[in-house]
């Protein structure tokens, strides 16, 4: 068996179902059926869902036993899991949770699983379950390509920092201005925003894509011109250096919008210094719960990170 020829663990990553979600807020499945349904909701959906992401999910682990120590984790305690130096990781999609895990790891290899094909797009989940057991041989005999992806790294002044695989946000965690004081090489300035993005590579067809097509549209349609959001703006996976858009600067005496754009590399870093009493925040990966305090005073330092995530093709 191929469990005597490694001794290293096989991890495989889970989330909850949408249908757990709903019976965890309304603590029964005919409770949280009766509520879609009155809302208009299709609840046999949730539940289809459900079961084909469970079969999966189980059809993977068996497949994993066969080859060795399997260790399931669930989403919610990736953070405070400790995976060993040579695990190898199994995520079963979709494609947030492989983002979600790749930032926890250090140079693990990552499998991504597609569960349910027809229902999600899978560009980081390769794999459907039938493929586990000849991918997991040939990565254990290291004869699968990897594919390496960038991270973003945040490091405030008091120690504490976050990494990110699509992308950072900082700022205020309600719907209120940011206020902060932001810095990239010589040039800097105090600013008020919605906010700050800092995208890697492959974030950036996602939030940061939203950002230039909505604010080159904008100007399409103020100055009556064509001008679409340059191709270099969207990155490729591996590339070495993060671009960061302030989100709705708002210029005025006390603050700037002159820079609002720009490439962050590993020689130049991004700075940026709260100036918000409260409700201050760095989240990553659009994952509001899973974020640092960043209210006055504090120092973020954001810089291409020092690991990089390694994905099996």
């Amino acid at each position: 068996m191929l469990s005597k020829l490694t001794d290293n663990k096989i991890v495989l990553v889970k989330r909850k179902t949408r249908l757990e979600e709903l019976i965890s807020r309304y603590n029964t499945i005919d409770q949280a059926k009766f509520y879609m349904e009155h809302l208009g909701s299709d609840f046999s959906d949730y539940l289809a869902e459900d079961r084909k992401y469970k079969e999966a999910v189980a059809e993977a682990y068996n497949a994993l036993a066969r080859l060795g120590r399997i260790q399931v984790v669930d989403r919610e305690y990736i953070s405070n899991y400790i995976f060993g130096d040579q695990d190898v990781v199994v995520v079963v999609g979709p494609d947030g949770l492989v983002a979600n895990t790749l930032k926890y790891l250090s140079n693990q290899l990552l499998i991504g699983v597609n569960p349910d094909p027809a229902r999600w797009d899978g560009i980081l989940l390769p794999f459907g379950v039938e493929d586990l057991q000849a991918i997991v041989q040939e990565v254990f005999k290291s004869k699968r390509p990897i594919r390496e992806v960038t991270m973003a790294r945040a490091v405030l002044n008091d120690g504490q920092s976050i990494y990110a695989v699509n992308d950072l946000f900082i700022g205020q965690r309600t719907h209120v201005s940011s206020r902060y004081h932001i810095q990239l090489g010589q040039t800097q300035e105090n600013q008020s925003s919605s906010g700050v993005i800092v995208s890697t590579g492959l974030g950036s067809t996602g939030w940061l894509k939203s950002i230039l097509t909505g604010a080159a549209n904008v100007v399409n349609s103020v100055y009556n011109s064509r001008i679409t959001a340059k191709q270099e703006s969207i990155l490729g996976w591996d590339a070495d250096y993060l671009l960061f858009s302030v989100r709705e600067p708002f210029p005025s005496k006390n603050s700037k919008a002159n820079l609002v754009f720009g490439r962050v590399t590993r020689e130049s870093s991004l700075k940026i210094q709260s100036q918000m009493p409260e409700n201050g925040v760095i989240f990553s990966d659009g994952i509001e719960n899973d974020y640092l305090p960043f209210n006055s005073g504090l120092l973020a330092t954001i810089s291409v990170a020092d690991k990089k995530g390694h994905l099996v093709l």
